[in-house]
């Protein structure tokens, strides 16, 4: 929007008749078009800002990750950039945890204030034309008051989805871990149980800048279990599904513990040695890390 030099507004010295009556009329129209664009003149009180919760899934492939980055294409970025067309203005995002890239989303939440009259879910509607099926907008409301979608969260939840078949499946490729060994789903399910509760998670995770080599990456775990999941594909194979619940987690925290545990049921690790990885924290003991594609943030717990 192109804003009024006051200067030009205010020489009421400069004439009278049909050029003042010129200039008010012009200035009433660009008025006009100011405020139909959510803008604000010069002088003008701006329009109060609205905070919007959204519940939001994407597909990871094509990103990476979800926050901004100069020059590389994100969740984030396309986003912010089809709401702001929406509303006009420039918007900021909050997320309630940062997915990397080539991970998916069906519950990622997040809050942006909006300076539009349009009603949240019409504003839903117009960013998912944009954007959709890659990125969609699934639930848009006004949050209530003081709410913060990374700082008001009290826990996450992901799942992880691992194919243990001789051949890979060409419809789960891009959402699930293709492993050809045989797997021990008991020792995996016994493994996890050592991961509940709060323990230092520095052996799963990549330490956060700013932190000091060898102090602890506090984490507590809510719930962490296996189940398999229904499949109608080739004999032998299985789609073994991962849940985890926690109240926050560090930088490839999950990958770093599937990894972890489907090396148990690979046998090329035992069930303890995760109550181990715990006590003696050492990043140089992790093993495989989980390709991303497997994992989905599900929900968001508030």
């Amino acid at each position: 929007m192109t804003l009024f030099d006051p200067a030009s507004l205010a020489n009421d010295e400069a004439g009278a008749g049909a050029g003042e009556d010129r200039r008010r009329r012009e200035h009433r129209s660009s008025q006009a078009r100011g405020q139909a664009q959510g803008g604000s003149l010069v002088g003008e009180r701006p329009s109060p800002a609205t905070r919007l919760k959204l519940l939001v899934a994407y597909d990871g492939t094509g990103f990476r990750g979800f926050a901004a980055q100069d020059g590389q294409r994100t969740v984030a970025g396309e986003l912010s950039r089809a709401i702001s067309t929406v509303a006009q203005h420039e918007v900021d995002l909050v997320c309630a945890g940062r997915t990397d890239a080539g991970v998916h989303a069906s519950g990622q939440v997040v809050h942006v204030d909006v300076r539009t009259d349009l009603a949240p879910e019409r504003l839903a509607k117009a960013v998912n034309a944009m954007l959709g099926p890659e990125v969609v907008v699934r639930k848009a409301a006004e949050a209530p008051t003081g709410f913060d979608a990374r700082r008001s969260a009290t826990a996450r939840r992901y799942r992880y989805l691992v194919l243990r078949s001789e051949s890979p499946d060409p419809l789960l490729a891009h959402v699930s871990w293709h492993v050809r060994d045989q797997l021990e789903l008991r020792s995996m399910s016994a493994a996890a149980d050592a991961l509940l509760g709060e323990h230092d998670f520095s052996a799963f995770c990549r330490r956060p800048p700013g932190t000091k080599s060898g102090e602890p990456i506090n984490r507590r775990v809510l719930d962490a279990r296996w189940s398999t999941v229904e499949t109608e594909d080739v004999a032998g194979a299985c789609l073994l599904r991962f849940d985890i619940s926690a109240q926050s987690f560090c930088h490839q925290m999950v990958r770093s513990i599937v990894g972890a545990l489907v090396d148990v049921g690979r046998g090329r690790r035992r069930a303890s040695d995760i109550t181990w990885q715990l006590r003696l924290p050492d990043r140089s003991r992790a093993t495989t890390i989980a390709p991303p594609q497997g994992l989905c943030l599900v929900a968001v717990d508030y």
